[in-house]
C-alpha cells in the first residue's frame, strides 16, 4: 500500500499511476443484496433462468455497484494521511465499457490525476479503471473527486 503523507507528497504524485487492488468476486448474492437495497430489480440482475437466454448469457452486476465496490478496493493501494478531513465530493466522466457477468472477478487500478486548490484546502483527482479479470475491456472507468481540508 502506498501512505501519502500532507499536500506536498500528493502534489508530489500527481501524474503517477498508484497501483491495483487484489482481485474481488462479485457474486450473485452481492447483486441480490445490491438490488434489494436499490429497488433496481431488473431481471438483467436477478432473474438468474431469464437471464441465461439475455444479451449476456446470464446476470450481470449493476454499474452502480460496479462503481460501488471502488472505495472498497481501493483502500488495498493507497492512503493519504497527514489531511484535517477528507470528504467524497463527486465523480467526473462515468463509463461503464463492459459488463460484469455474476461470478466475475474484478479489479481496481488508480491513478492520481492532479491536485487543485479549492477553499477548504485542495480537491485530488483519482482515476479508477475497474478491470474484469480475463475481459479485453474494463468494467467501469470515472475519475472520482475528494476533498481534503489541509
Amino acid at each position: 500500500m502506498r501512505v501519502l503523507n500532507g499536500v506536498d507528497e500528493v502534489r508530489a504524485a500527481a501524474g503517477q499511476h498508484l497501483g491495483y487492488s487484489d482481485y474481488h468476486a462479485v457474486t450473485q448474492q452481492d447483486i441480490d443484496t445490491f438490488a434489494a437495497l436499490t429497488g433496481d430489480d431488473q431481471w438483467i440482475h436477478v432473474d438468474t433462468e431469464r437471464a441465461k437466454d439475455g444479451p449476456f448469457g446470464g446476470t450481470i452486476a449493476h454499474g452502480l455497484l460496479t462503481l460501488s465496490l471502488g472505495p472498497r478496493l481501493v483502500r488495498s493501494i493507497y492512503r493519504i494521511d497527514g489531511m484535517q478531513m477528507s470528504v467524497n465530493y463527486g465523480y467526473d466522466r462515468i463509463r461503464f465499457p463492459a459488463p460484469v457477468p455474476a461470478g466475475a472477478k474484478i479489479r481496481v487500478g488508480a491513478a492520481l490525476e492532479g491536485v487543485d486548490d479549492v477553499s477548504s484546502g485542495v480537491q485530488v483527482r483519482v482515476g479508477f479503471t475497474w478491470e474484469i479479470e480475463g475481459a479485453p475491456k474494463p468494467a467501469c472507468v470515472a475519475t472520482m473527486l475528494l476533498r481534503y481540508t489541509v
